[in-house]
C-alpha cells in the first residue's frame, strides 16, 4: 500500500483510491483499520471530509451514519465470531480527538487479550501496538477483510460486484 491515500482518507475513498475500503455504505465508507493488533478493527468514515462532528449532519444523514456504524459493528462481530472462537464483543466509539473528520471505530475484543487490558478501552494498549509492523494491515488479513465485506453485503443486501 502506498501512503498517499492516507493524506485524505475520505477524498481517496470517494475517488476509489483508498485500499482499505471494504464497502460504500449510506453515509460513509466501511474501512479496515491500518493496524490489526485486534483483528477485525474497522472504521466508518463519513463521506464528506468537511464534516467534523455528528451534529453537523442533517438529522436523516445522522441516522444513516449511526445505522451504518451499527451495520459495520455487526459485520465485524459476525466475521470475528466465525474466524476466532475467542471473540467476545465489539466496542463502538465516536471520539474525534485526533482526526478532524467524523468517523467511528469498531474494535473487536477477544478472550486472549492480556488480562490487564481485556476490560479497558483499547486506547490504553501500549502505543507501540499502533506502530509495530507485526500489526500492520497486510495480505494475511485478506480472509478477514473478505469476511467482513461479505457480512456487510449480507446485512445491507448489496453485492460488491454490483457496486
Amino acid at each position: 500500500m502506498t501512503s498517499d491515500w492516507r493524506i485524505n482518507r475520505i477524498e481517496s475513498a470517494l475517488r476509489g483510491e483508498n485500499p482499505t475500503v471494504l464497502r460504500r455504505l449510506r453515509a460513509g465508507f466501511a474501512v479496515i483499520g491500518d493496524v490489526q493488533f485486534l483483528p477485525g478493527y474497522s472504521v466508518l468514515l463519513v463521506d464528506d471530509p468537511r464534516v467534523q462532528r455528528l451534529s453537523e449532519l442533517p438529522k436523516a444523514k445522522r441516522r444513516d451514519f449511526l445505522a451504518d456504524m451499527d451495520v459495520l459493528g455487526e459485520a465485524v462481530e459476525q466475521a470475528c465470531r466465525l474466524l476466532d472462537p475467542a471473540f467476545r464483543r465489539v466496542n463502538l466509539e465516536i471520539l474525534g480527538n485526533a482526526d478532524g473528520f467524523l468517523h467511528a471505530h469498531v474494535w473487536p475484543r477477544f478472550a486472549w487479550e492480556p488480562a490487564e487490558l481485556v476490560r479497558v478501552p483499547v486506547w490504553l494498549y501500549p502505543r507501540e501496538n499502533w506502530r509495530d509492523e507485526r500489526h500492520a494491515l497486510a495480505p494475511r488479513h485478506d480472509v478477514l477483510r473478505q469476511r467482513i465485506s461479505d457480512e456487510l453485503g449480507r446485512l445491507t443486501g448489496r453485492d460488491a460486484s454490483r457496486e
